[in-house]
């Protein structure tokens, strides 16, 4: 009786917490380059459940009694504990109880990647990622990476996105635009190659702004957008703000330089940690939309509630039966 209570408890905890999974699905339904979440659920062990001296094998009474053929040659025991005041149950069809399930658990909230619709800006700086592969942005925390390509260009010629992060190259260095240069004549390629007038640049001491100087008919190469994917999906994890970090072993931990003590697990690198040239392509002038779909996400909210209520009408269910057995059964004792 305490283990239905139980059980039907931990599925209100983890139809709880997949709620709340589904409604920041929801919350981020129009944000840019946002994936969503799915909750995954675990089964705790199983306990098989089984009575003392019950059937062992079809036809056999216990493990002492001679097998038998019909319900002529089985008589009785006293190791069946079917038996009831002379009358045995069908030994071929014997009592199954099976197996009892302990409830479920929340074993991982997953990221689903699935591309999201594409939407067309026109604006210069508005990168949507085709495929695999993440931007990087300096942040306080340190590099971190995003999906989120509305980015802007600030007074400085800095390319930033809405939190003032710097984008950076594959040199790990903020991206900046000369002043002098309109935004008509930026392009960035599908590699993330931005390329501007001019055959060189340089920094003007009066105003402090880069500036693009010599034959301004010439194309030049100004920076490269680190653009990198990871071998393996699971390295990264949501920090929030549409952020990723990269997680540097198998609890998102720096390594131990030492262990110390028996009890110490050695913690498994990540091999896939660390970042290459992403496969998937940028496109200019676009934005990737969030992939939440807000019939399917309220749909599920809808189903979750259902299983939320019934899991709570199991453990009213089990209250009431405990306090039969304490304060009905037990007085009459």
């Amino acid at each position: 009786m305490w283990r239905g209570l139980y059980t039907a408890a931990t599925g209100m905890i983890s139809e709880q917490k997949r709620t709340d999974v589904i409604a920041n699905n929801i919350a981020n339904a129009a944000t840019t380059g946002y994936k969503r979440d799915l909750t995954v659920h675990k089964e705790f062990h199983e306990l098989l459940i089984k009575r003392v001296n019950d059937f062992e094998e079809g036809g056999t009474v216990g493990l002492s009694v001679a097998p038998f053929n019909s319900l002529a040659e089985l008589g009785t025991s006293r190791e069946d504990v079917t038996q009831i005041k002379g009358f045995n149950a069908d030994p071929f069809n014997r009592p199954n109880i099976g197996r009892l399930g302990l409830g479920d658990y929340i074993d991982e909230v997953a990221v689903d990647y699935q591309q999201g619709a594409l939407e067309s800006t026109g604006n210069t700086y508005d990168l949507a990622i085709v495929g695999d592969g993440f931007f990087a942005v300096q942040t306080p925390e340190g590099v971190r990476y995003t999906r989120n390509g509305a980015f802007f260009k600030n007074n400085a010629g800095f390319l930033q996105d809405i939190r003032g992060y710097n984008l950076l190259d594959t040199q790990g260095n903020p991206i900046r635009i000369p002043a002098n240069v309109r935004d008509s004549q930026i392009s960035i390629m599908g590699n993330g190659t931005v390329t501007a007038p001019g055959n060189a640049t340089q920094l003007n001491e009066v105003t402090n702004r880069l500036e693009a100087v010599g034959n301004m008919a010439a194309r030049q190469v100004l920076a490269q957008i680190q653009f990198v994917e990871f071998g393996n999906r699971l390295a990264t994890q949501k920090q929030g703000d549409n952020l990723y970090y990269v997680v540097a072993d198998n609890e998102g931990n720096d390594p131990q330089a030492q262990a110390v003590g028996q009890n110490v697990q050695a913690r498994i690198m990540n091999p896939n940690a660390q970042p290459r040239p992403a496969s998937g392509e940028i496109l200019q002038g676009t934005l990737e939309k969030s992939n939440t779909a807000i019939v399917t996400e309220m749909v599920e909210l809808i189903h979750n509630q259902r299983m939320y209520e019934a899991n709570a009408k199991a453990v009213l269910s089990q209250d009431s039966m405990l306090d039969k057995s304490v304060n009905t059964v037990g007085a009459m004792g």
